[in-house]
C-alpha cells in the first residue's frame, strides 16, 4: 500500500457509511443513523450525508441519477416529515418516524450542518434539490431562535423549559451566522456575528482565537463547506490562519503529553469531542481553552477523525497519522476508522459515528479536489451571507 491509499480508501468507506446507514422507508426516507450503535437518526449526520452524495457521484461510486434520486427523497423527507419548530429539526430523530427521539433539543447548530449539506446537494443538482432546498431554507425562522438583548443566538431549545444558553464564544457555529445573514425570510441582524467574544490565548508559539473545549472539530466544522483561506471579516480575522493554528497547538498539545499516555503522539492526536471508555465525551480538546487554560481535556482518548478533519490544513501531518490509525486492526471496520481508540485502556470504539465519518469525508474530498468548496462557494445564499457579514477576499 502506498503512503496516499489510505487517504482514498478512508474517504470511500466514509461514504459507504452515508449511503448504508440512511433509511429508505417511506415516513423516513433519507434520514440517516447517528451512529452504527444506536437507531437513531442525527440531522447533522443527513448534512454531511447530503454532501456526501456529491462527493460518491463525482467520484463514480454512484450514478448521478442514484445521488439526485437519494438528494430529493431526504430533502421531501425533511420539508414534510421531519419534526421542526419554526423551521429548526429536532436534533435526534426517530428512523422510523421522523419524529423526536432522545428527549433531544430543537438544535440551532445541527439544523444549520443540516442546512449547509443541503445547500452543497441543491447546488450541485439543481432541479426539485433546489426547489425543496429553499422551501426548507425559507421556513427557518432565524429570529426566533435570537436573543434580542444580547444580539446572540440561543444555545438550544428544549419544548419541556424553552430556550437557554447563548452562543456567546467562538466556537464551530460561523455557518449559523452566514446562512442566518443570507435569509430571504428571516434575516438576523450581521452585527451578531461580531457579538460573539474572540478570546485570544496562546500554546506554545501558536497564538489562536480559541473555543471553550479547544475540541478540534469546533475549528473544522464550518470549514468543510466555507473556503476561508482568502478571507477576512472587518476586523482583520481570518479563520482558515487561526484553524491552521489551532491544529498545529492541537498536535503539539498531544506531542508534549507523550510520555503521559500511551496513545498520545507525533502521529496520533487531534482531541476532539468522541466515543470513549466512559461513553461520548464532548469535553475532550486542548490548550487553549476555556479562560485561557493551558491545560486540555483527554483521557488519553484519540478519535481519527480529529487530526482526519485537519487534511486541508496540514496534509503531510494528517496522512501520516492515518497510516499510523491503520496499524490498529481493532481501530478499523466495514466503514473505514472506528471512531476512537485508547491503548492505556486497551480500548478501541465498536461504532462509527456520522459527523466523524462526514468530517473525514467531506475535508478529504477538499484536500484531493477542493469539490466542496467549489460548489458551495458559488451558491447565491453563501455570497450574500459573508458579504453581509463583511466577510470578504483581501
Amino acid at each position: 500500500m502506498g503512503r496516499n491509499d489510505i487517504v482514498q480508501t478512508e474517504a470511500k468507506l466514509s461514504f459507504d457509511f452515508f449511503w448504508n446507514e440512511a433509511s429508505l422507508m417511506e415516513n423516513s426516507y433519507g434520514l440517516i443513523k447517528d451512529n452504527t450503535v444506536h437507531d437513531a437518526a442525527s440531522i447533522a449526520s443527513v448534512g454531511f450525508g447530503l454532501s456526501a452524495i456529491v462527493v460518491g457521484v463525482n467520484r463514480g461510486w454512484i450514478t448521478r441519477e442514484e445521488g439526485y434520486k437519494r438528494v430529493v427523497g431526504t430533502l421531501k423527507t425533511f420539508y414534510s416529515k421531519a419534526e421542526q419548530k419554526e423551521g429548526f429539526f429536532i436534533h435526534f430523530l426517530d428512523m422510523q418516524t421522523a419524529r423526536r427521539t432522545w428527549h433531544s433539543e430543537v438544535s440551532v447548530i445541527d439544523t444549520a450542518i443540516f442546512l449547509m449539506g443541503a445547500l452543497c446537494a441543491a447546488e450541485y443538482f439543481k432541479g426539485q434539490a433546489e426547489e425543496y432546498f429553499e422551501k426548507i431554507y425559507q421556513r427557518v425562522n432565524w429570529q426566533w431562535y435570537t436573543n434580542k438583548k444580547k444580539n446572540m443566538f440561543y444555545m438550544g431549545y428544549w419544548y419541556e423549559n424553552g430556550f437557554h444558553g447563548a452562543w456567546d464564544l467562538y466556537a464551530e457555529q460561523l455557518m449559523m451566522y452566514i446562512l442566518g445573514a443570507a435569509s430571504p425570510s428571516f434575516p438576523i441582524d450581521p452585527s451578531m456575528y461580531y457579538e460573539f467574544k474572540r478570546n485570544t490565548g496562546c500554546y506554545r508559539d501558536y497564538q489562536l482565537i480559541y473555543t471553550w473545549t479547544g475540541s478540534i472539530f469546533t475549528y473544522q466544522f464550518t470549514h468543510a463547506w466555507i473556503d476561508f483561506r482568502k478571507l477576512y471579516d472587518k476586523n482583520g480575522v481570518n479563520w482558515y490562519e487561526n484553524s491552521l493554528k489551532a491544529t498545529k497547538a492541537a498536535r503539539q498539545y498531544c506531542i508534549d503529553l507523550k510520555g503521559k499516555y500511551k496513545t498520545l503522539n507525533e502521529n496520533s492526536w487531534g482531541l476532539t469531542a468522541c466515543d470513549s471508555p466512559e461513553g461520548y465525551r464532548g469535553d475532550f480538546g486542548a490548550a487553549p481553552n476555556g479562560e485561557n487554560s493551558t491545560v486540555g481535556k483527554t483521557d488519553g482518548t484519540v478519535p481519527p477523525a480529529g487530526a482526519i478533519g485537519s487534511i486541508v490544513l496540514v496534509p503531510d501531518e494528517v496522512i501520516d497519522a492515518m497510516n499510523h490509525y491503520r496499524g490498529f486492526d481493532n481501530l478499523w471496520g466495514k466503514h473505514g476508522f472506528k471512531d476512537a481508540y485508547n491503548l492505556d485502556k486497551n480500548w478501541y470504539s465498536k461504532t462509527h459515528i456520522g459527523i466523524d465519518k462526514g468530517i473525514s469525508l467531506l475535508m478529504i474530498e477538499n484536500y484531493m479536489s477542493g469539490l466542496i468548496w467549489e460548489v458551495t462557494m458559488k451558491n447565491k445564499y453563501i455570497k450574500k451571507g459573508l458579504e453581509k457579514l463583511l466577510i470578504i477576499p483581501k
